[in-house]
């Protein structure tokens, strides 16, 4: 008998999902563009954005090793109450302390926890949810992400632009004090693994197994963070970049409209991700591994338009909605890759390895990220005037790569 995908506890986890990475799609919002607003600066803003992801690599590996031995339903709650925690003292000190300061110590807390968060809830998909289901709950997990990202941005630039940051400081730090009240019901099987030795012992025994199975046993998986990373490294990190800092340091627009364009935009990348989750769900049945390449290579070629338009018009608004509908179907096909290449992962991986495995893919490929947003902060900065040729360079090494995973992937 087939198990049904919506059972009590998975629809906890969804419910809970929703509210929490609502919050987290405000505050990540809103925090880094407070910060552009403050400087102006592109080269500060990919700094402080890059050491955002310092602890998330930190303790990604650490978050995996945990789901594995700690019961994924009271990592998710206690993580939920200390996000909260993190937002209020930040709201305390906002007036105090220096705000650079403080604006990067927060993002890096927030990045920290959602990495130690995020293995947690990947990890507990198989133990709630049947194989058959894996793509289905995948689809509806990644759905979540981008719907809570949709209305995130765009309400918190609707907020940001009429009352400044207060009000979505509140907002976020409720939303992560309901999320963890809800998953405190949340019934998630746990059998303990035996304890070898110290702490240290453990997690340089399972990270060090991870890194076999990934390397020796499945080197697809491999061969996929590969790609993952070059990906992050040319491509995410300039349109996590480009996006604020062109819409509101570059475009002709005015100083209030660009900061709701840029949530309108954030929006709407996070429709895409919508989108390409349903999608992925719908037609599981009808994606096949080998042919997963070609979503690389549709990302890549969504970034040429924005470099030729930012050659070719001089109008705010028509860069702007290039730059848009652009980052829009990069995000469509981007989300499909990647739910695809996550229940490949599961599908692939021994139950008791599983936290450890994501978490170690999660952990080498966003070492991409924060290089990727130094240096397309330095290069915007220095291109100054011809931000378009940051653009192009962006997209022909991403494609490069594309080309590459396409060949690796017809292979399987």
């Amino acid at each position: 008998m087939k198990q049904k995908l919506f059972s009590k506890d998975f629809t906890l986890v969804v419910i809970g999902q929703i509210i929490s990475l609502f919050g987290n799609a405000m505050i990540r919002f809103a925090l880094p563009l407070y910060l552009l607003n403050l400087t102006g600066s592109s080269t500060l803003y990919g700094t402080v954005t890059a050491c955002a992801f310092i602890p998330a690599i930190l303790l990604s590996p650490i978050g995996g090793i945990v789901a594995d031995r700690v019961n994924k339903r009271n990592i998710m709650v206690i993580l939920d109450f200390f996000t909260a925690a993190v937002i209020i003292a930040f709201s305390l000190l906002m007036n105090e302390v220096n705000l650079i300061v403080l604006v990067t110590i927060t993002l890096m807390l927030l990045y920290g926890i959602a990495s130690a968060y995020q293995p947690s809830v990947q990890a507990s998909i198989p133990v709630l949810i049947s194989q058959d289901n894996f793509m289905a709950a995948n689809s509806v997990i990644n759905t979540i992400s981008s719907f809570a990202s949709l209305i995130g941005p765009v309400l918190g630039g609707i907020l940001y632009s009429a009352y400044g940051l207060e009000p979505i400081l509140l907002v976020c730090a409720v939303c992560f004090i309901i999320s963890a009240v809800m998953e405190i019901f949340i019934k998630i099987p746990f059998k303990r693994q035996a304890l070898d030795g110290s702490i240290l012992k453990m997690a340089r025994t399972d990270f060090a197994k991870s890194i076999c199975f990934i390397r020796k046993e499945k080197p697809i998986i491999e061969k996929v963070l590969l790609v993952i990373c070059g990906i992050n490294l040319f491509l995410s990190a300039m349109i996590i970049v480009a996006m604020p800092y062109l819409i509101t340091e570059v475009l002709n627009l005015d100083a209030v409209q660009a900061n709701r364009f840029y949530g309108f935009a954030e929006g709407t990348l996070a429709m895409g991700g919508l989108i390409g989750g349903i999608g992925s769900g719908i037609f599981a049945n009808k994606l096949v591994i080998k042919k997963s390449g070609n979503l690389v290579i549709a990302c890549t070629l969504c970034v040429f338009p924005i470099g030729f338009a930012l050659i070719l018009f001089s109008s705010g608004v028509i860069n702007y909605v290039v730059i848009t509908v652009c980052c829009f179907a990069i995000m469509v096909f981007s989300t499909i890759f990647t739910v695809q290449m996550m229940s490949f992962i599961q599908r692939e991986t021994p139950q008791d390895l599983i936290g450890k495995v994501i978490a170690v893919i999660l952990t080498v490929s966003m070492c991409a990220q924060p290089l990727g947003n130094v240096l397309y902060g330095v290069l915007f900065e220095i291109c100054k005037g011809y931000e378009y040729v940051v653009v192009l360079f962006s997209s022909v090494v991403s494609s490069i790569i594309a080309i590459n995973a396409r060949n690796i992937f017809k292979k399987l």
